[in-house]
């Protein structure tokens, strides 16, 4: 079931501090229950309206239609924010981003805007199901329209949804289309039982008669040649959403320590000190996890401000432009591969044997990490930065790279 039926009362042109102070306090929520919601593992109905509500939705979207107008650096660094408190949480904001921004991207001006400016209107949250490893999905023609079958392993957003973009078989190519999850013949199933990332509704879904109609079709899927330059910047978009919450869910593991080490953590019996907060070994280790993170963040905004610089030459941004672009957020996605598992396992060496006890759920951070760094493997990501500086190759263009 979407939320298409909820009845919200989202923000209009919220400023970039108004977004950015709903953020910090969504997270701050989110942080306190985050250990309950893992557990409960349920789709996050309630947490997408409350960023419906804050205008967090249409963060990107124009100020024209009443959007915050904010750019992806922005946009991305809002990501890092929601995964501090709770790293699916992040994750869905982050891909709503990818999804519903593709839209101006993927479809000629006249439908990109009417499909922008009813997003904004009832904000609208974007998913997908795309997962072109999976391809499941099969387009029928029947009478002046289609209609599509068949089923998508994982979906993320699933049931929180209100529209999605999708890819299917049409006839002997794939083509891409976004549709609303209302129509009927959608079928999300609560199947995702992973250990990680329990709130990403990343289930199945199912497709059963399903109507798509032709102003459905986005052009690159239909034009049958090479999808234009702008559309393509999606891949390294959708790459940065997953550093950006890899960074955002360790920085919420070593806040989480931290806290736990002033009012929880007794020092140890040879360590010369009264307060767990003063041991050096303790001291040592909170500085280089501390180092290592704010280092992974300032690569991460650095490879965004690339990509925006990119996307900002619209149409005239050259497959080069493009794939120099790209390296750039995959060496971000591999340094922050690394330093979010690292922080995420080592936090235990400050908060000790007592922190493992299963109420305070704190391997969630590493889980979560651990789940989502599996999406696509990350020494395939380093292969192409090698590539490129070593033999100066642009990353091949895919939904992967």
């Amino acid at each position: 079931m979407s939320q298409s039926n909820v009845v919200f009362a989202g923000h209009r042109n919220a400023t970039r501090e108004d977004l950015f102070a709903s953020a910090e306090e969504i997270s701050a929520d989110l942080s306190k229950r985050a250990a309950e919601l893992d557990r409960e593992g349920r789709p996050p109905l309630g947490e997408i309206v409350k960023l419906k509500n804050a205008g967090l939705l249409n963060a990107l979207h124009a100020p024209e239609i009443g959007g915050g107008g904010l750019d992806w650096v922005d946009g991305l660094r809002l990501t890092r924010i929601l995964a501090r408190g709770e790293s699916s949480i992040g994750q869905l904001l982050g891909y709503h981003y990818v999804n519903s921004q593709y839209v101006y991207w993927g479809f000629d001006e006249a439908r990109a805007q009417e499909l922008g400016s009813k997003t904004v209107a009832n904000s609208l949250y974007w998913g997908a199901a795309v997962n072109p490893r999976d391809p499941g999905l099969v387009l029928s023609r029947r009478g002046n329209g289609y209609v599509l079958n068949g089923r998508k392993s994982f979906s993320t957003a699933a049931h929180v949804s209100d529209y999605i973009n999708a890819n299917a078989a049409l006839d002997d190519k794939i083509v891409g289309f976004a549709v609303p999850t209302s129509r009927a013949g959608y079928k999300a199933n609560d199947d995702w039982d992973n250990f990680g990332q329990r709130l990403s509704d990343s289930g199945s879904v199912e497709f059963h008669d399903f109507p798509v109609y032709e102003e459905d079709l986005d052009k690159v899927g239909t034009s049958g040649g090479t999808a234009p330059v702008l559309a393509t910047f999606n891949t390294p978009l959708i790459q940065l959403v997953f550093v950006n919450f890899y960074l955002g869910t360790a920085e919420g593991a070593l806040r989480e320590a931290v806290d736990y080490v002033r009012t929880t953590t007794r020092p140890w019996v040879t360590s010369g000190v009264e307060r767990a907060a003063d041991d050096p070994y303790i001291l040592e280790r909170v500085g280089e996890l501390t180092a290592a993170l704010k280092a992974s963040a300032a690569l991460a905004d650095s490879a965004a401000a690339i990509v925006q610089a990119g996307l900002a030459k619209g149409s005239k941004a050259t497959a080069r432009e493009r794939g120099e672009a790209a390296a750039e957020a995959y060496a971000a996605k591999v340094n922050a591969t690394h330093v979010a598992l690292d922080v995420t396992n080592r936090v235990f060496e400050l908060t000790g044997a007592r922190s493992t006890a299963e109420k305070f759920r704190f391997d969630r951070f590493w889980r979560n990490v651990r789940t989502h760094t599996l999406h696509d493997p990350v020494f395939y990501k380093a292969k192409e930065v090698g590539e490129f500086v070593l033999n100066d190759k642009i990353p091949e263009v895919s939904l992967y790279s």
